[in-house]
């Protein structure tokens, strides 16, 4: 068995942490909480240390979710909130008198064109440059662009009625893209996609066509709020994978096998006791983690007998410290 090391990290919020996202590298951490404050911590994974480096101070409301931007751009964090905004936080170099560099934080854009509290960011793949979803209580998605040195913002309205509570992006694989180097094929390029999760107890698929953000299909099968949705990252080209999960305490993954984003095949993943909150996928996509109001996160893997099994849960473990 593999052993972890548990560092744990004394945020300093001041409230309840909503989320807490590493970087793609792995050295920074940020933590966001109901004091409406997010916090940036370096991490060293050799020694397991970490330091404070800074409070983004900003927002008027807590503080829901946060998402790094690919490290091939700048340094950027995204952050949304209760306040109705959007704020896109850019690490920036300080030269001392001395030569030193310094980093500090500021905020290189604030989005405000929702009328209730945002939910929910994710960043697009980064091949299809600085662009971010954000689902918001007031029903509506919008898109996030950096396009000729400005933020350009799209919004897809009444997307969900009563409200968007998550946003996940597609990974730029298309069915298409393989012949996309051959120019006498009629080759399609890939399809910019993400999947939303709504109060009207509804997974969206939207895509973009001719600029313009359409409702590809819409997938129903849970029967309360969807709280998260998560596109597996590597489904292969053959397939799409989509896990979503709900107050209904189920969890459930859509499967698009002719990868034309249009017929999704749902599949019962598990019943819980309790609400779920999110889901999270591996770096493969063959393993989901679930957390919900039970406060344990349990992994799922699909077996050869094409059935979802458990192959670990924190409840689990610790029943067996306690028998040992």
């Amino acid at each position: 068995m593999a052993t972890f090391n548990v560092a744990t990290i004394d945020t300093g919020h001041e409230d309840m942490i909503h989320d807490a996202q590493m970087d793609f590298l792995g050295t920074k951490l940020a933590t966001c909480s109901c004091d409406k404050n997010i916090r940036i911590f370096d991490l060293n994974v050799q020694t397991g240390t970490h330091t404070f480096v800074a409070e983004l101070k900003g927002h008027e409301g807590p503080v829901w979710q946060l998402a790094w931007a690919h490290p091939r751009f700048d340094t950027l964090l995204a952050s949304c909130s209760y306040d109705r905004r959007v704020i896109i936080w850019k690490e920036v170099l300080d030269v001392k008198h001395d030569g030193r560099k310094i980093p500090k934080w500021e905020p290189m854009y604030t989005y405000e064109g929702h009328e209730s509290s945002v939910n929910s960011v994710c960043w697009a793949p980064p091949e299809w440059g600085l662009m971010l979803a954000a689902g918001s209580s007031d029903g509506t998605i919008s898109v996030l662009s950096y396009v000729n040195d400005r933020w350009e913002a799209k919004k897809i309205p009444s997307a969900h009625t009563l409200g968007c509570n998550a946003v996940t992006w597609s990974p730029p694989t298309g069915p298409s893209s393989m012949s996309a180097g051959d120019p006498g094929s009629n080759a399609i390029t890939a399809v910019k996609r993400f999947a939303s999760g709504g109060c009207d107890n509804l997974v969206k698929i939207w895509k973009e066509e001719n600029e313009e953000w359409t409702e590809e299909t819409k997938l129903e099968g849970h029967s309360d709020w969807v709280r998260d949705v998560a596109w597996s990252p590597s489904a292969g080209l053959t397939k799409m994978k989509i896990a979503s999960c709900s107050q209904d305490r189920r969890v459930i993954v859509w499967n698009n096998r002719e990868s034309d984003g249009v017929s999704w095949t749902p599949e019962l993943l598990h019943v819980f006791d309790d609400v779920v909150w999110h889901v999270s996928w591996n770096f493969v996509g063959d393993v989901l983690a679930v957390s919900g109001g039970d406060n344990q996160v349990s992994l799922w893997k699909k077996r050869e007998s094409e059935s979802w099994e458990c192959i670990s849960d924190s409840s689990k473990s610790q029943q067996q410290q306690h028998h040992h």
